[in-house]
């Protein structure tokens, strides 16, 4: 619907307020009171820029919160707490004068070699849905709008302004369109950020089949397009695939070129007025949902409280890896010295670098926390320095430091000069000069517990085969530190769970062929077979699978029961019974996978499906209840989703590798309608149930040939053949209008 004020616009009007007026801000139009915009990063805090800074300058931006970055919040597996952390950074927004957060990404980590995975949630889209989903509601309540991004199949950093990611549509249907469909329906986000890169030849930001057919056509979505910064190559084509607002300001070369083509007649008006509409009425929506008379509490105000949050949210991310001997929680009280090596632990590493680089309202760290949380005596030396010099001497005072200890804290992880927007990683290993010293730590007879700081997954052989237990804190925000000792010394429970697999080898990996393309072009050519789709479906050892993370209790899961209640319509609701069999309070994820073993088409040995954290006192127990929906069971096939008759796995466990029960369902749903066309082959019309019984009447008429094709040996032969190859076989000349006639009986007999 046109906004009101289209009719009042001016042509150059318009075409305004389609390109930004600033790096950050959308343009005016005084004399109709319009008012500006303000878009600023995030996702993981609020960089507003102080006044005068230049576009990219990182640090000079007003102090905020930095949560933990969404490599630990996807960990968390926690949509209310994603919700919680929104909501805080819908407050700090309104305080800094922000309309329109950027955030947050759900793109799927399809290489743990991205550069800016510690922005994303998971491997997994269902589960990268929900925490988007989650997270817009949060920022929004506020009045404050969310920008989803990057749409769509971004997901590399390597050539990123100009690759053309070719990726087939199932493939992009089933695993990078899902986390974007989920957060769009379930909350309306106010803006989608177009990425950079170009989709099977065609720039994001002039697809129309991405921005137009699918985004507004198949799921609803009713804000507008924004592309991310310096992603329009052409302004009209954009305005035309149904781009909505260039960021940021392109001077006056947007704006000059839609007000041409509008005047030339390239562009349809009617077009630039649905940009605008949409711009402006999303940017009112915003503002009504602010209350009239509310003063916004200052980040200053709200500093300790999201602190907390923050703190809190570290922990909840963090993901126990390995606890030989329950080695965790240490006790605080008593035990002998505790060496703390690392210069993580003093110098923590609590975001990742680029666009989403935060000012702190605060910042611990780790070292200062630990001897705050313990009686016991605490010694530190570095071990390292980040840029890998000076090894020899920091590794012996590390040595000497560690001597007589009881335990040793290693913190290792990635320098900020190892990942980062703008550029992937070559390897996934940690810094050999970290590795030479942890391994000199474990000589020294000390149990060894290692932190790792890190935005996307390592190689972990030489870490386990050298620890006694591995904490993965990630990159966990300003708070990160005080996490880690709560943590380690078992005030908070590690609650995280792995959002993605950690596998053995960079060879293991699904896309590791097809990383990162060439001449232009990146071939997805694992198509579904992302992450544990990929390690499960091929029995790949990984170091640890999806859904994978330990507590400091444990979980019994009994009476799994998974009821239909009409077989005729896909659906189903999972129950399980959950207990904690420890003696302390935890959080525990419960995980539904589905799988469908015998399918029209290949498919992942199973797909998560349901999840639900639940956290339970000492001996309590919980009947968890999870709903399948149609989708669930569902794959893409060209005439959209699809689910097919039969058997299908039910799995509820505490990782894709982690199965307490497996239960195995029936659906009684209608067979889809296979459809038949030129290129059918002779199988395919056999078993089509109108396109069998022509065939049976044409082959009738050929005699003793058609009886031979009737023969069930000789099917086999000729099944995977084309019927045109078969029809060339019987003299006819004319098998193009053979078939079409074909066509034309089995059309006439279907209706």
């Amino acid at each position: 619907m046109a906004h009101p004020l289209i009719e009042e616009l001016t042509l150059e009007e318009k075409a305004s307020l389609v390109s930004g007026a600033s790096f950050w801000t959308t343009r005016p139009v005084e004399r109709l009171g319009i008012e500006g915009a303000t878009l600023t990063d995030g996702p993981h805090g609020v960089r507003m820029q102080t006044a005068g800074a230049d576009h990219l300058g990182i640090n000079a931006a007003h102090p905020a919160t930095a949560f933990p970055t969404a490599a630990a919040l996807g960990s968390t597996w926690d949509p209310e707490l994603l919700e919680q952390v929104g909501q805080a950074l819908g407050a700090e927004s309104r305080a800094l004068d922000v309309d329109v957060l950027l955030g947050p990404g759900v793109n799927i980590k399809r290489s743990p070699l991205c550069g800016r995975n510690f922005e994303y949630f998971s491997e997994d889209p269902l589960l990268a849905g929900e925490l988007g989903a989650a997270w817009v509601n949060g920022v929004q309540s506020k009045g404050v709008g969310a920008s989803l991004k990057h749409y769509a199949a971004n997901n590399q950093e390597t050539d990123r302004m100009r690759i053309s990611a070719e990726v087939d549509e199932r493939t992009l249907r089933e695993i990078y369109f899902p986390a974007f469909e989920r957060t769009v329906q379930q909350a309306q986000p106010a803006t989608v950020m177009c990425s950079y890169n170009r989709l099977n030849g065609t720039f994001a930001s002039q697809n129309r089949w991405l921005l137009t057919d699918v985004l507004r056509g198949d799921w609803g979505f009713e804000g507008y397009v924004v592309s991310d910064w310096g992603a329009v190559a052409d302004p009209v084509a954009a305005v035309a695939a149904g781009l909505d607002l260039e960021m940021p300001s392109s001077g006056e070369r947007g704006p000059k070129a839609i007000v041409d083509a509008v005047r030339n007649g390239t562009l349809s008006e009617s077009l630039l007025d649905i940009a605008v509409s949409n711009v402006l009425s999303t940017h009112e929506r915003l503002r009504a949902a602010r209350p009239a008379d509310e003063t916004p509490q200052s980040v200053e105000q709200l500093a300790e409280q999201h602190h907390s949050l923050a703190r809190r949210a570290a922990a909840a991310g963090s993901v126990l890896l390995t606890n030989e001997g329950a080695l965790l929680p240490l006790d605080a009280e008593n035990g002998g010295k505790i060496a703390v090596v690392g210069e993580f632990a003093r110098t923590p590493r609590y975001q990742g670098a680029g666009s989403s680089h935060i000012n702190p309202t605060r910042l611990d760290d780790a070292l200062t926390a630990i001897g705050e949380a313990t009686r016991r005596e605490v010694v530190f030396a570095p071990g390292f320095a980040f840029d890998g010099s000076d090894e020899g001497t920091l590794a012996a005072a590390a040595l000497e430091t560690a001597a007589g200890a009881d335990v040793v804290v290693a913190f290792l992880g990635l320098p900020d000069a190892e990942e980062s927007e703008g550029f992937d990683r070559t390897h996934m290993d940690l810094p050999a000069n970290q590795l030479r010293l942890l391994a000199a730590l474990r000589g020294t007879g000390a149990k060894v517990v290692v932190v790792l700081s890190n935005g996307a997954v390592v190689q972990l052989g030489e870490v386990v085969g050298n620890a006694d237990a591995v904490l993965e804190v990630w990159l966990g925000g300003q708070a990160g530190g005080s996490a880690t000792a709560d943590i380690l010394f078992g005030s908070a429970e590690p609650e995280g769970r792995l959002a993605e697999s950690v596998p053995l080898r960079l060879s293991d990996t699904p896309a590791f062929v097809n990383w990162p393309g060439n001449q232009g072009k990146v071939f997805y050519g694992e198509r579904l077979y992302v992450g544990y789709r990929w390690y499960d479906t091929t029995g790949r050892d990984v170091a640890f699978p999806f859904g994978h993370g330990l507590g400091y209790t444990t979980f019994g899961y009994s009476d799994a029961r998974v009821t239909v209640p009409d077989p005729a319509v896909a659906a189903a609701v999972v129950e399980v019974t959950v207990a904690n069999q420890g003696t302390r309070a935890g959080a525990e994820v419960v995980q539904v996978y589905v799988g469908d073993p015998v399918a029209g088409v290949d498919r992942p040995v199973h797909e998560l499906r349901a999840f639900a954290k639940v956290r339970l006192e000492a001996g309590e127990s919980r009947r968890v209840r999870l709903e399948l929906d149609e989708r669930a069971f569902a794959f893409w096939s060209p005439n959209g989703w699809v689910v097919e008759p039969g058997e299908f796995v039910v799995q509820i466990g505490a990782s894709s590798r982690d199965l307490r029960a497996v239960e195995t369902i029936t659906l009684d749903v209608p067979a889809p309608e296979p459809e038949l066309g030129k290129e059918a082959t002779f199988e395919e019309w056999m078993q089509h149930p109108q396109g069998a019984a022509v065939l049976g009447q044409f082959l009738s008429g050929l005699g003793e040939a058609g009886a031979m094709w009737r023969d069930p040996e000789t099917q086999k032969l000729l099944g995977s053949m084309p019927l045109r190859s078969l029809i060339s076989f019987s003299g006819r000349t004319d098998i193009d209008g053979t078939v079409a006639g074909l066509l034309n009986e089995v059309d006439k007999a279907a209706k």
